[in-house]
Order: C-alpha cells, then structure tokens, then sequence
C-alpha cells in the first residue's frame, strides 16, 4: 500500500523530493519504497534522468490503475471514520435474565429516546454466550470474567448477602457464625460457580463454607422463591432481594461474613477502536448502576 502511494506521489509531483514532502517521509524513505516497487515487480517504473524523473510506459499503466484504486480506498477510509460518530442502526445487547428488566432495559430505552435511528434487540440469557457467535455488540455479564478475547470495562460491584425467612429461623434459629451453617438447611444455587460452597468472609480473609439444604434450584428467582418460604437459607446478590428485606419477608444472616461483592463488566467484541454507540451505552449503564444501592 505505502509503495503504491509513493509510486503515485512521484508520478504526480515529478521528482522524489516533491513525493517525500507530500507524504511527510524522508528522501531515503521515498527511493527505497520505488526500488522495492520495482524490484517487486522485476520492471523499471520510474526512468531516473539528469533534469527529471520520467514513468516508464509500465508505470504510466500501474500508475493509471492505482490512482483509481487509491481514490477509492480513501473514500471508503473516510466513509468508515464518519460512520464511527454516527449512532444508529441496530444494537445488540446481551444480559442475564434477572438483571437487565431493572438495570439494563431502562438504560436500553434511555439510549433509544437520545438516538432516535438506534434500534435495540436485547438478547437475554444467563449463559456466557460467544458474543461474534449470537452478533452482539456488548454484553453486560456478572461474575469473574476469566481469560476472554473481548474488551471489557469494570463498571459495578454487586454485594451480595445471606438471608432467611422469619419463619425458618424462628423454626431453626439463627447461626452465629459460619461454622453453624454445618446444622442449618440452605437453599443451593445450582448454576453459576459457588454452589454449595460459600465464600464467607471471617476476619477479613475469604473462606469456603460447604453447605447442604434438601433444595436445589438451577435459577435464582426460584431459589430466592423458596428462601422466601422458609425452605432455608440462602445466598443471593442484595438488589435481588432487597425489597423483600425492607418488607420484611426475609432478614439478614451473618452480616459480619458477607461474601465479596461480584464484578460487573460490559464486554465487547476485541478491534482497534471501540464504536461510539458501544463506548456511550457502556458509560450510560455504568453511571446508572453507580447511582442505585446495589
């Protein structure tokens, strides 16, 4: 490509002098790009005389072509930089189900009312999706994000805590320690990475707590459901069940060893520049979520 537009340079401008200074490279820079052309192409280009620089009738032809194809390619250039500012067309979002009525959607909408030509499909789905795979454009994900080639940008901390129903503890009492869940029934989350083992913070240091219960669910409204009904306790992120907390159908459980709190990332698709709408959304959804008690 340089080649080719040293090659047009000199053509045009007459001498290696006059390239060089268009195309704000050195003299030496400008002769070895013409050798390596020539070399390249096993003819001589360019005939060097005393008075002047003259193209040969095989450089006029490369030369004719490549103008052509050169304007073309700066067009396109040009066409795609002003894309880049442009916000509209399709955008595809990807969340998990629980979440994103509360924090994606109103961000979704929110995007729409400030660019009107922006259409949105979001694409809900607990699962780690492969985001070029489902044509995503950006996909909010909760949890450790592990070795991705994506771009991705921290945007929250969700806390998370242990809760139970009154009625469960006035049946079973309430552990004072994490060692007393050993006797205590808890309801498992059976998708996503802790399972039946807790990590429970004990004088500052993050500790596995083996846990068993006679329910199981794979999705966490369910199990949120079921702690709510007194079948045990239970592990969830706090904006899943705050609400429930201020109304009183559930209450707090060890609140000197809640868990760290789980990372929250927007996540897209690894290029040179992240596009506009995807750098204006990502900064949309993370000043929402700095703003909510999460």
């Amino acid at each position: 490509m340089e080649q080719y537009e040293v090659l047009v340079a000199i053509i045009e401008r007459g001498s290696l002098s006059a390239a060089a200074k268009r195309l704000n490279r050195s003299l030496q820079s400008v002769s070895r790009a013409l050798t390596a052309l020539e070399t390249d192409l096993g003819t001589e280009l360019i005939r060097r005389t005393t008075r002047r620089l003259q193209p040969t009738p095989a450089g006029m032809i490369l030369y004719e072509r490549l103008r052509t194809a050169l304007k073309e390619i700066g067009d396109a250039r040009l066409q795609v930089k002003s894309e880049k500012t442009k916000i509209n067309g399709l955008f595809r979002i990807g969340a998990s189900v629980l979440f994103a009525p509360k924090f994606v959607v109103p961000c979704a909408t929110a995007f729409m009312n400030r660019f009107p030509e922006v259409s949105i499909d979001l694409v809900l789905n607990d699962a780690v999706v492969d985001l070029i795979e489902h044509r995503l454009d950006v996909a909010i994900r909760i949890g450790d994000l592990g070795a991705i080639s994506l771009r991705s940008k921290k945007i929250a901390e969700l806390r998370r805590v242990l809760v139970a129903a009154p009625s469960y503890l006035a049946r079973h009492g309430v552990p004072r320690d994490p060692d007393d869940l050993a006797s205590h029934l808890c309801v498992v989350r059976t998708f996503g990475p802790e399972g039946d083992a807790w990590p429970l913070s004990v004088d500052g240091v993050v500790v596995r707590t083996q846990v068993k219960g006679a329910f199981r669910c794979s999705d966490a409204a369910g199990a949120n459901a079921a702690t709510i009904l007194g079948a045990g306790i239970g592990l969830a992120p706090l904006w899943q069940v705050r609400q429930d907390l201020d109304e009183g159908r559930l209450e707090l459980v060890l609140p000197q060893c809640e868990p760290p709190p789980i990372r929250v990332s927007a996540v897209w698709p690894g290029s040179l520049e992240t596009p506009a709408r995807t750098q204006l959304f990502v900064e949309m959804v993370s000043n929402r979520l700095a703003g909510e008690r999460v």
